[in-house]
């Protein structure tokens, strides 16, 4: 991949600052809160706050000073301030996957007030110079697909789209209604798993493998997964749709205890009557455990069947990464 150019715009400016994590994060949550409340789902309000506690945790700040650019965690970044005020903020979190060093550019937030002014664009152009400081050229951010604004923004910084994925939610409910259906729903049976892997291939795409915490082999059949998952107290619960002893999609529930929960698998030709009696089985089956599920899955003409599980669509992401 070619190095990240910056354009001449980026130069620094007399409001933009590092973000510094001594003072900084309690007003930083604020902003957050303020311009992404509408879509954040449980994980992203959790974060919010623990961001708060953060900012007056003196042993949190010494060790997230010597972190900052090692852990997945957004402690590096950039504010825009005025008049003593924090109107705009983005983030830097680094990452690393097969060796490789990732940046994702976050939480790019302006206040409402402040916007249209270009505060965004310089704050992402110090965000990819930062990058580029850091010799890392493998640069990603996401955006709304319905903040025009943003995506024509980005676009013009060399970003281009390389996925879009809808977060979904829904509560767990054990009187959740089945579908009629002559699907049935059973155990994922471990001779599925080769058609399962290369689904979950296509709808779970490497090039975004290393946003992941979790990887394919945690759902492989086979003794000594099941003992490995035993002994670190993963209970991992997998479904399969059948139809004639015909597979038609898969769905494994994995309690990581952040963000999606859920991951389903199904190919081009699967019925989607399927992936929907599959997540209302999820529904009920794990009601007693958490009161909500969650799926992060393509937009794709799927999007019917979840919706008709029941699951309602938090935000859909365009996936950007840096090419120029």
């Amino acid at each position: 991949m070619s190095s990240i150019t910056i354009p001449a715009q980026g130069a620094q400016r007399p409001h933009l600052r590092p973000l510094s994590i001594l003072r900084d994060l309690p007003a930083v949550a604020d902003l957050i809160e303020l311009c992404f409340s509408d879509t954040m789902d449980s994980e992203g309000k959790r974060y919010v706050q623990d961001m708060r506690r953060a900012g007056s945790d003196n042993s949190f700040i010494k060790w997230a000073n010597r972190a900052a650019e090692t852990t997945s965690l957004p402690l590096t970044g950039y504010i825009w301030e005025e008049n003593g005020c924090i109107i705009a903020n983005t983030s830097l979190v680094p990452f690393r996957y097969q060796k490789q060093r990732i940046y994702l550019i976050a939480n790019v937030a302006v206040h409402p007030d402040h916007r249209r002014k270009g505060i965004a664009r310089a704050l992402t152009e110090r965000a990819m110079q930062h990058a580029r400081e850091k010799k890392v050229s493998n640069v990603w951010l996401h955006v709304r697909h319905d903040n025009p604004a943003a995506i024509e923004l980005y676009t013009r910084l060399g970003f281009i789209e390389r996925a879009r994925r809808t977060s979904w939610q829904a509560s767990s409910d054990l009187h959740a209604q089945r579908l009629e259906t002559d699907i049935a729903i059973t155990s994922r049976h471990p001779t599925f798993w080769p058609t399962q892997l290369n689904w979950l291939s296509r709808l779970y795409p490497d090039l975004l493998g290393w946003h992941r915490d979790w990887n394919f082999n945690s759902l492989r059949p086979g003794l000594w997964n099941w003992l490995y998952l035993l002994f670190v107290d993963m209970n991992i619960r997998q479904w399969a749709a059948v139809r004639k002893y015909q597979l038609q999609a898969t769905l494994s529930w994995i309690p990581t205890g952040r963000g999606e929960s859920l991951f389903a698998a199904a190919g081009e030709r699967s019925d989607p009557d399927a992936l929907t009696a599959l997540l209302i089985h999820a529904r009920r089956e794990v009601y007693h455990l958490y009161p909500n599920i969650a799926l992060d899955f393509p937009t794709s003409p799927f999007d019917d069947a979840i919706l008709a599980a029941g699951f309602k669509p938090l935000r859909t992401l365009i996936w950007m990464q840096a090419t120029s």
